[in-house]
């Protein structure tokens, strides 16, 4: 369960933008929307290599 703590006169935008950065960060409607369909075992190794391989572009660009 996750929990904001409010202070006495805090804005509740402000403490809205809290609970929202906290249940992103759970990772929860990812893995909801994850679990929608059924994704063959070679398929999500394809994504994984094909992420892998971005990231290394990514970070060769960068040096």
């Amino acid at each position: 369960m996750i929990v904001v703590p409010v202070k006495e006169g805090e804005n509740i935008e402000r403490a809205l933008k809290k609970f929202k950065r906290k249940f992103e960060r759970t990772g929860i409607v990812k893995e909801l929307r994850r679990r929608q369909q059924f994704d063959k075992p070679s398929v999500v190794r394809r994504f994984k290599k094909e992420r892998a391989v971005y990231v290394q572009k990514l970070k060769e660009q960068e040096d």
